[in-house]
């Protein structure tokens, strides 16, 4: 059975941290690419980033460059993003999934990526 696991939301005030995690399993872990939408309510799913498993790529959003960060650690199957410097507008559910190719992932507005998990809330009070 295919898991992707999110944890880690919660409530900041504007200029904090917050970690989120995703813990993969059910597939094999390095032949995808593994990342993070947002969709923030009234608003359309927007890709955040993504980290491709076996290359150890990654991509970003503009919106987020320089502020988030995402990493893998293999051993535990697991991806991170690790947001800093965070912004109301950053308010959002945001959602872990996976395809093997990170471009599928950020643009989730088509919805052809292999995986999704469940979302976690991310709440950024100014």
């Amino acid at each position: 059975e295919v898991q992707l696991q999110a944890s880690g939301g919660g409530l900041v005030q504007a200029g904090g941290s917050l970690r989120l995690s995703c813990a993969a399993s059910g597939f094999t872990f390095d032949q995808y690419g593994i990342g993070w939408f947002r969709q923030a309510p009234g608003k359309a799913r927007e890709g955040v980033a993504c980290i491709s498993i076996g290359l150890g790529s990654t991509l970003y959003a503009d919106s987020v460059k320089g502020r988030f960060t995402i990493s893998s650690d293999n051993a535990k199957n697991t991806v991170y993003l690790q947001m800093d410097s965070l912004k109301p507008e950053d308010t959002a559910v945001y959602y872990c999934a996976a395809d093997p190719l990170c471009v599928v992932v950020l643009e989730p507005r088509l919805n052809e990526y292999d995986y999704m998990g469940q979302g976690t809330q991310v709440t950024v009070s100014s």
